[in-house]
């Protein structure tokens, strides 16, 4: 347990940024941590913090360990709670990295029933359309649309997306449908401008059995998913969008779907966290809340048929 005492006084000095505060939140001297610390510095081979009279500061190699150190530490924290029965409900925070639009329409109302039905825990939600890395940025899960590229990760699939070409009845109204993907060439089209490249994102379709994808080559550029929606409805062009973002626009029938044989496979989208043996029990708890996706997803059905 020295080792691990060590470590609880390193992360400890690194969150509150001096030796006084935290051998306060610890009850413990100051000169006990500080050399608690040195010995795990000598251990490790690297300095850990850079140290003025008033203060320190973490180097390069103690902010990687400190990440690490926070997810360790709770999970230590939690298994302590559970074997001594102290702990009657999860607790403490929960950091959820999500998209943007699906974040808000389908995760947060869901970790928002969690919260109400258990109190003691907090949230810190991270919404963007770039995927984030867990462990640097100290994220318990992230939800994900698309192929999973980081195979270091623990992995559950909990919905899919497909994608719509939609349309405003006033646009078809002046300009006719198109009947086949050549024909879009014809059309007003909205590209959708990916943030983190400024570069528009190819429309894709599954034609005669084989993927096909098309630059869109837009007279109108959005960079915001729900901006996409307002385009259209303003009559300003085609734009492919995903499904789930436009389902109630295309039931009130604000939007229509064109060339809906043409959709390209859906998107599986998973819940993912790091890799770890023992996960803490509010981790766990939102993955059994995020399941609820699955349940959404099989009562919406499947996407049409591409042929």
């Amino acid at each position: 347990m020295q080792g691990l005492q060590q470590f609880i006084a390193f992360a400890e000095t690194a969150k509150h940024g001096n030796f006084a505060a935290a051998a306060r939140e610890l009850g413990q001297a100051p000169s006990t941590l500080a050399k608690a610390v040195a010995r795990l510095e000598s251990a490790l081979g690297v300095k850990l913090f850079h140290r003025t009279t008033r203060q320190v500061r973490l180097t390069l190699d103690g902010e990687r360990l400190f990440q690490r150190c926070q997810r360790v530490l709770a999970e230590v924290e939690d298994l302590q709670a559970e074997a001594s029965g102290t702990r009657a409900a999860p607790s403490g925070l929960l950091r959820v990295d999500m998209p943007v639009y699906y974040g808000r329409r389908f995760v947060m109302p869901l970790l928002a029933d969690l919260v109400r039905r258990h109190p003691e825990l907090r949230l810190d939600l991270r919404l963007r359309d770039q995927n984030a890395d867990l462990v640097r940025d100290n994220i318990d899960l992230a939800v994900r649309i698309g192929k999973l590229d980081d195979s270091t990760l623990v992995a559950r699939r909990v919905d899919r997306q497909g994608l719509a070409l939609c349309v405003s009845p006033a646009y078809l109204a002046a300009h006719g449908a198109p009947r086949r993907i050549e024909d879009l060439a014809a059309h007003r089209r909205i590209g959708f401008r990916l943030p983190t490249s400024g570069r528009e994102r190819p429309w894709q379709f599954r034609q005669r059995g084989s993927a096909v994808e098309l630059p869109p080559q837009p007279q109108v550029h959005v960079n915001e998913t729900e901006g996409l929606v307002t385009a259209m409805q303003l009559g300003l062009g085609i734009c492919q969008v995903p499904d789930l973002l436009v389902a109630d626009e295309l039931a009130r029938g604000e939007l229509v779907e064109l060339l809906p044989s043409c959709r390209p496979e859906p998107m599986p989208i998973h819940v993912v966290y790091p890799s770890a043996r023992l996960l803490p029990a509010r981790v766990k708890l939102a993955i059994e809340a995020l399941e609820g996706l699955r349940r959404r997803e099989n009562a919406a059905g499947a996407p049409p048929a591409a042929r």
